[in-house]
């Protein structure tokens, strides 16, 4: 909460005309081009982040690939962890989401112009409707993020237990897997303190079709798992 603030007070200035904006762009998203759209929460989230004292530091940039329709499959340690990958990554994705977050001001309109998908984890139903739909819009070349986990570890840099349906979507659209490893992206908003924080997004090389075709989605998810907590242990004792 103090880092909001922080966020707040240093952005006075800018906040009324930006609030008002991402309120119009998130009611009229149909009338945008995803890009345009991309581009101004990236421009907010650039503006909050050096507010707050919160420094992204990206590596493995030249591991994405270079064309559209993939997914990023990062680890989950809190609500800023999207915040995180949009200033770390430039061309715009799309995010699936609990619905409990749906309605967490700013979140809900940061997602609505991601024109993001909330998952409603109770309704088998929907989630295969999402699972569908969001197959078919990589297919056509959109980039999505899901968090394997399900919900936020709470246990910093320690990740949980990725979960194999979570890995539908890409199997059915055949699509690229980029794994995400983030490091310290639980500090900002779910540490009660305004002290500088770096937060490192590393893009991972991704799994093609090719390398998981013949794999069970709960083994693609040990494989994704196990690779995001190595590169997240050895930059800890890296940094250590």
């Amino acid at each position: 909460m103090k880092r909001i603030l922080l966020m707040v007070v240093r952005n006075i200035v800018r906040i009324p005309y930006a609030w008002i904006k991402l309120c119009y762009l998130a009611a009229h998203v149909d009338q945008y081009p995803e890009k345009e759209l991309y581009e101004y929460l990236r421009w907010m989230d650039f503006h909050a982040n050096r507010g707050g004292n919160v420094k992204i530091d990206v590596c493995g940039l030249e591991n994405v690939p270079e064309k559209d329709g993939f997914i990023f499959f990062p680890n989950h340690q809190g609500l800023y962890d999207v915040l995180a990958v949009i200033e770390a990554f430039p061309r715009p994705f799309s995010v699936v989401a609990k619905k409990e977050i749906g309605d967490i001001p700013f979140l809900k309109q940061v997602f609505a112009c991601m024109r993001a998908y909330m998952l409603d984890r109770e309704d088998v139903r929907q989630a295969m409707q999402v699972i569908l739909e969001v197959s078919r819009q990589v297919k056509d070349g959109r980039n999505y993020l899901i968090f394997a986990e399900g919900t936020r570890s709470r246990n910093g840099n320690r990740i949980g237990e990725f979960k194999g349906g979570s890995f539908k979507a890409a199997t059915k659209a055949r699509c690229p897997i980029v794994p995400v490893a983030l490091i310290d992206s639980f500090k900002p908003f779910d540490t009660n303190t305004t002290k500088p924080v770096t937060v490192k997004v590393i893009f991972l090389p991704p799994l093609n079709y090719e390398d998981y075709m013949n794999m069970k989605t709960t083994e693609i998810a040990r494989l994704v798992q196990e690779r995001i907590q190595t590169a997240i242990n050895e930059r800890i004792g890296m940094d250590g």
